[in-house]
């Protein structure tokens, strides 16, 4: 195995979603200069789910349309657009345009909606790409897309973002018209964010050059020399879309025995396939169930659980909720890691691992509910619990997406594309669905991390 072409699906993964995780990482700095405060959030949440019009475009040209499209130009072109887009945010997101009498950041929500666009194309885009690859490739890719999003959360770790301070909070009253002011401490204590080390624009400007790197390292998977040597085109391009068979490779349509690959090109019998889904290895109802267990686990990791976080460890401090998200964020590779080495394809020990990592989500979900009073929450060991089942929850159900990557993978193009199109799909379902119960009727309530108002 090259370790070179390791190094570059790696980056290459790497600006799949580095944009918009960057963007959630540097709200805390980004609010309190535009017009829309703290409501920018749920107006990121909707324009992220309007971006899945790229994804789909792409999934129904695949699906009518097989064998026409060629990922290569359209990762080019999402890259270059991520490129242009963070560059222009450097420099635009403070600028504010006035519509209806008042202010709005329309630059900053334009480019915001074509980074979107951009993050959610390449889970349609980047994963197809891969099938050109060796199989143990894949995995180094999804390594990268967990970077995507531990990267920009330390380069915002250092930046000092939402970085709190607890002052005593002073009350300065008149005693009567002969005296002069007096203050009093009032005992209580005041979050206080620190300055940043650096500014939002440098934030952007590193976030535009992730995006040269990313397009630096798909341009070397398709044209380097060492990496030629891995790749499998003339396989990819030859065995599987010989007249006759393009169609067949590109879609969900049935196959006949005779379109299919071997499963085992050494064995000396063909095996029947079980179902007409890529190369028949699963039956109906397995590709159902894998498909439904892909977006449960990508609507709890990226849409209902992201929505409710500081509601479940802002009680605890901003040190727990500053280290949850960072742990989270290093689970994500490590489950990557883990997989690299411990591919275990057993639907069984993916189905119980959903389950143990839903389990762990459900607890995150009803500390978020108890919020600003959920349990242990006096309590270093509440502290320790609460990052520890966030780190838990990421790891587990991380490892069940990768090894679903690695199934489908065997399967073919098509099931790479169908397996982006879930993963954006769920993610969709569960943002949508956390949206009104989080923005609208705010059934959460905000921990403060100075100030705990709960019994002991």
């Amino acid at each position: 195995m090259s370790l070179l072409t390791h190094v570059l699906a790696c980056l290459f993964g790497m600006g799949s979603w580095v944009a918009i995780n960057g963007m959630w990482v540097e709200l805390p700095l980004i609010v309190p200069q535009i017009p829309e405060h703290w409501s920018l959030p749920s107006y990121l949440t909707v324009l992220i789910q309007m971006a899945n019009i790229g994804p789909l475009v792409i999934t129904l040209m695949h699906h009518f349309r097989p064998g026409v499209l060629d990922e290569r130009p359209v990762v080019y072109c999402i890259a270059v657009l991520g490129i242009v887009a963070t560059f222009l945010l450097a420099f635009l997101w403070k600028h504010t345009v006035t519509i209806a009498g008042s202010l709005h950041s329309v630059p900053l929500l334009i480019l915001c909606f074509l980074l979107s666009v951009v993050d959610c194309t390449s889970s349609v885009t980047f994963l197809p790409f891969m099938m050109r690859l060796c199989p143990q490739y894949l995995t180094s890719y999804f390594v990268g897309e967990g970077l995507s999003g531990l990267v920009p959360a330390l380069v915002a770790l250092i930046q000092g973002v939402g970085v709190v301070r607890c002052h005593n909070t002073t009350l300065t009253v008149s005693m009567n018209k002969t005296l002069e002011n007096s203050t009093i401490d009032t005992g209580g204590l005041q979050a206080i964010y620190q300055p940043a080390k650096f500014s939002a624009q440098a934030f952007f400007l590193f976030l535009s050059a992730m995006m040269v790197i990313c397009l630096t390292a798909f341009t070397l998977l398709n044209h380097h020399p060492a990496v030629a040597r891995e790749k499998k085109d003339d396989l990819y391009f030859r065995d599987e879309l010989t007249p006759g068979k393009r169609e067949q490779a590109f879609s969900l349509h049935p196959q006949t025995p005779e379109q299919k690959p071997m499963l085992n090109p050494f064995g000396s019998a063909r095996r029947e396939p079980r179902s007409s889904f890529g190369r028949g290895t699963y039956s109906n109802a397995e590709v159902a169930f894998i498909f439904v267990v892909l977006a449960w686990a990508n609507a709890l990791t990226n849409g209902v659980l992201p929505a409710v976080q500081s509601y479940s460890c802002l009680p605890y401090g901003n040190q727990a909720y500053h280290l949850a998200a960072t742990m989270a964020a290093v689970a994500n590779p490590l489950a990557c890691f883990i997989a690299m080495f411990m591919p275990i394809r057993s639907l069984i020990f993916m189905c119980l691992l959903t389950v143990f990592g839903t389990g762990f989500g459900a607890y995150i979900m009803a500390m978020a509910a108890f919020s600003p009073c959920p349990l242990l929450v006096h309590s270093t060991s509440g502290t320790v619990v609460i990052v520890l089942v966030w780190v838990l929850f990421i790891l587990s159900l991380s490892y069940v997406k990768v090894i679903i990557g690695i199934i489908l993978r065997d399967e073919g193009h098509s099931a790479l594309v169908w397996c982006g199109a879930v993963v954006q799909l769920g993610s969709m379902i569960g943002a949508l669905s956390m949206f009104p119960l989080v923005g609208v009727y705010q059934l959460f309530k905000s921990g403060d991390p100075c100030n705990t108002n709960c019994p002991m």
